[in-house]
C-alpha cells in the first residue's frame, strides 16, 4: 500500500482515464463519419454517449483544483504567461498542423478543409475537431484567475456565476444560437470553480484517509449508475443523433450527473494511487496534453491504413487499434522531441526540463 503522505498521483490517473475516454469518442465518431456501418454495435454507441456526461467536466475540475496554488506560487502575470506557453501555444501550433494535413490529404480524411479554416482557431474552435477544449481551458483559466485576483471573488461566488453561465450556454444550445468559443467558456466555467472549491479539501493531507477510503467508491457507485442510465435514456429518447438533450434542456440535472460521475472517477483514482497499481494509466495521464493535441492525426492515419490499404472493416478491431495507436504514438513523438531537445513541438514552458526532472525524481520515491 502506498504511503498516505506520498506525492499525490491520483490526478494523473484521472487524466489518464479522461484521455482514454476522449480517444474512445473520437475513434468511434471517426468510424461513423467515414461511412462504416456501426449500427450493429449499438452498445458501443451507448458507451460513447455515457462517457460524454462527465469526461470533459472532469478535465476542468481537475484543472481548477490547482488554480489557487498556482496563483499563490506564480502570481497573475506569470500564471497567464504559463497558460499561454503550455496551452495556447500547442493549441495554435497543432491546430495549424492538423488543418494543413487535412488540406493536403483531403482525398483520404473525413474533413474537407480550406485555407479559411485557419481562422476558426480564433473564434470557432469547435469546427477544428478536438481543439476547442484547449481554447476553452485557456480562456476559462485566465478569466477565472482574473476574477480571483482582480475582483477578489471566492470559489463559491465563481460557482454561482458559473451556474448562470451554464444556463446561458444551454439556452443558446437549445435555440441554436451560435456564440462561437464563448459557448464552451460559459459551459465549463462552473466546473473549473468546483475544482477550485474542492481543491482545498483534496490537497489537505488530513483528509487523505477519507479520500483513500473504499467506502467513498461504494457510496458513489449507485448514484453513478442511476445518473448514467438517466442520461442515456433521456438523450436516446429526446435527441437521437445529437445526444445533447440533457445538457441543453436540463442543464442543472446535467451538472448533477457530471459531478457525480467526476466524484466517482476521482474516488476510483484515489484507490489506484493507494494501491500504486496500473502505472501505465498514470503514465498516460502525465502525457495527456501531448496525446490530446496529436491523437486525431494519428487516428486518421490509422483508420486510413487499416481501411483503405488492408481493407479491415471490423468496428471493434478498428476501435481498439485506433485507441492504442492514438495513445502510444503521441507519447512516442513526445519522447523523441525530448530526446532531440525539440520540446517546442509541444510547449514553450521555460521550466519544462526542470519540471520533468522533478517529476521523475518524485515518481522514483
Amino acid at each position: 500500500m502506498r504511503d498516505l503522505t506520498a506525492r499525490q498521483t491520483w490526478i494523473d490517473y484521472a487524466r489518464g482515464i479522461s484521455i482514454i475516454l476522449v480517444l474512445y469518442r473520437h475513434v468511434f465518431e471517426g468510424l461513423k463519419n467515414s461511412g462504416l456501418n456501426v449500427a450493429p454495435f449499438i452498445e458501443l454507441e451507448h458507451a460513447n454517449i455515457l462517457f460524454f456526461s462527465f469526461r470533459m467536466p472532469l478535465f476542468f475540475i481537475v484543472s481548477g483544483i490547482f488554480v489557487a496554488g498556482s496563483l499563490e506560487k506564480r502570481g497573475l502575470k506569470l500564471f497567464i504567461d504559463n497558460k499561454w506557453r503550455t496551452i495556447l501555444y500547442p493549441y495554435f501550433l497543432w491546430g495549424i498542423i492538423q488543418i494543413t494535413l487535412q488540406i493536403f490529404l483531403s482525398g483520404y480524411v473525413n474533413s474537407s478543409r480550406t485555407a479559411f479554416d485557419y481562422l476558426y482557431l480564433f473564434y470557432q474552435p469547435r469546427e477544428i475537431e478536438q481543439f476547442w477544449y484547449l481554447y476553452a481551458l485557456f480562456n476559462v483559466s485566465v478569466i477565472y484567475a482574473c476574477s480571483k485576483i482582480l475582483l477578489k471573488l471566492s470559489a463559491i461566488q465563481n460557482a454561482i456565476i458559473g451556474l448562470l453561465f451554464i444556463y446561458i450556454s444551454a439556452y443558446c444550445g437549445k435555440n441554436q444560437i451560435n456564440i462561437g468559443f464563448l459557448s464552451d467558456v460559459l459551459h465549463y466555467y462552473f466546473f473549473y470553480a468546483v475544482g477550485d472549491f474542492a481543491g482545498k479539501f483534496i490537497r489537505n493531507k488530513e483528509n487523505l484517509k477519507k479520500l483513500y477510503s473504499l467506502k467513498m467508491v461504494l457510496i458513489l457507485l449507485i448514484p453513478f449508475i442511476v445518473s448514467q442510465v438517466y442520461y442515456l435514456n433521456q438523450n436516446l429518447t429526446y435527441s437521437p443523433g445529437t445526444y445533447d438533450h440533457v445538457e441543453n434542456f436540463q442543464p442543472y440535472i446535467f451538472i448533477l450527473i457530471a459531478i457525480i460521475g467526476c466524484a466517482f472517477v476521482i474516488s476510483v483514482c484515489f484507490q489506484l494511487q493507494k494501491h500504486n497499481t496500473l502505472k501505465w494509466l498514470h503514465h498516460l495521464g502525465r502525457h495527456s496534453l501531448y496525446i490530446y493535441v496529436a491523437h486525431v492525426i494519428v487516428l486518421a492515419a490509422t483508420r486510413m491504413v487499416m481501411v483503405k490499404f488492408f481493407h479491415i472493416s471490423n468496428i471493434p478491431v478498428l476501435l481498439i487499434t485506433g485507441i492504442i495507436t492514438g495513445l502510444l504514438i503521441p507519447v512516442l513523438l513526445y519522447k523523441l522531441s525530448e530526446k532531440y531537445n525539440f520540446h517546442m513541438l509541444f510547449t514553450l514552458d521555460r521550466n519544462h526540463q526542470n519540471i520533468k526532472k522533478t517529476a521523475a525524481l518524485a515518481e522514483a520515491k
